[in-house]
């Protein structure tokens, strides 16, 4: 079963967390890659996720995400995170706002796609998802995933929008 959730968070909002589930088989269990080929493997899963969403943004007439470095450190921070757990599990968006200099940020995240075109086309396939990556207010954006020892990707896509 693939997974895949959404947490966003606005000054003065409530925060909205929203979980789907889409079908799909469940990946092959096999042996653990070294870490090396792992890092690699992660390296370009979230490289294909940011231009497939920004390739999606495109088609939607919207600017593109420019990537954020602090950003980053948060996506690659809870993919790790929920890779090592095996769980899927939002974080709290209120210190990336403040670390980031950030007003309003928004995260999806997924698990069990086997590659970053495949986890967009999954959040495109989910309305409060396909909200994240569309909005127009969100200007940044960071991507990361893990695979976790289940041979499942854990993936975070961050977005943000400065004052």
């Amino acid at each position: 079963m693939r997974t895949i959730s959404l947490h966003t968070f606005a000054v003065g909002l409530a925060a909205v967390v929203v979980t789907g589930l889409l079908a799909g088989a469940p990946s092959d269990a096999a042996a653990p890659a070294p870490q090396s080929e792992r890092i690699s493997a992660a390296a370009k899963y979230g490289r294909d996720a940011f231009a497939a969403t920004n390739n999606r943004r495109a088609r939607y007439d919207r600017a593109v995400f420019r990537s954020n470095e602090c950003l980053q450190r948060y996506a690659v921070r809870n993919a790790r995170r929920m890779a090592n757990r095996e769980v899927m599990r939002h974080q709290h968006m209120g210190p990336i706002m403040r670390a980031c200099g950030l007003n309003a940020v928004g995260e999806n995240i997924a698990d069990n796609y086997p590659n970053g075109r495949s986890v967009v086309q999954g959040w495109m396939g989910s309305p409060p998802h396909r909200r994240n990556i569309l909005n127009p207010s969100f200007r940044l954006m960071a991507v990361a995933a893990r695979k976790g020892d289940n041979g499942h990707w854990y993936a975070a896509q961050v977005f943000g929008r400065r004052a």
